[in-house]
C-alpha cells in the first residue's frame, strides 16, 4: 500500500496547537486540522524542513516550540528533508517571476512538496494559487477529509 505523503504548512500546525478558527465559518480550523492528522496519521508520511521549524520558532513561545520540535523529531511518520542550494536558487527565481506575491519560505515549502511528491497542505490562499500555477498539488486540510 502506498503511503500518503504530505508537506504541511506552518499555518495548519498553528491552527491546531493554538486552537484557532472562527466558528461563524463552520467548524473551527483547529478541529479540521485535528481531524486531518487523525485520519492520515497511521498511513502517511509527513515531511518537514528547517524552514518550517524556523517559521514555528518565530510564532511559538520557546518552551512550546522546543516541545513540538522534539515531537517532529521523535514521530516515526515525520521526516525532515534537507534543502539543496539548487532548490533555494529555484525558489529565488520563482520569487522574482511571481513578483514577490508570496514569501520566500512559502515558495520553499511549495518546492519541497513537489520534490518529495507530497501534497502541500495549507490555508494560505495566495500559496494555493501560486502552487497551482506551478503544477504543485496543494490542498486545504478539509478537502482531504
Amino acid at each position: 500500500m502506498t503511503k500518503n505523503k504530505f508537506y504541511v504548512d506552518s499555518c495548519i500546525y498553528i491552527n491546531l496547537w493554538q486552537k484557532e478558527g472562527n466558528k461563524r465559518f463552520g467548524k473551527p480550523y483547529w478541529k479540521i486540522a485535528k481531524e486531518f492528522f487523525e485520519k492520515y496519521n497511521n498511513n502517511s508520511m509527513f515531511y518537514y524542513s528547517g524552514f518550517l521549524l524556523k517559521e514555528l520558532k518565530h510564532i511559538l513561545i520557546e518552551d512550546i516550540y522546543n516541545k513540538k520540535r522534539k515531537e517532529f523529531h521523535n514521530a516515526q511518520n515525520f521526516r525532515k528533508l534537507n534543502i539543496s542550494t539548487r532548490l533555494l536558487d529555484q525558489a529565488r527565481e520563482i520569487e522574482i517571476e511571481i513578483d514577490y506575491k508570496i514569501g520566500f519560505f512559502d515558495i520553499v515549502h511549495m518546492l519541497i512538496a513537489k520534490k518529495s511528491n507530497s501534497i502541500l497542505i495549507t490555508r494560505d490562499k495566495k500559496l494555493l494559487e501560486v502552487a497551482q500555477e506551478y503544477s504543485i498539488l496543494a490542498k486545504k486540510p478539509e478537502e482531504l477529509l
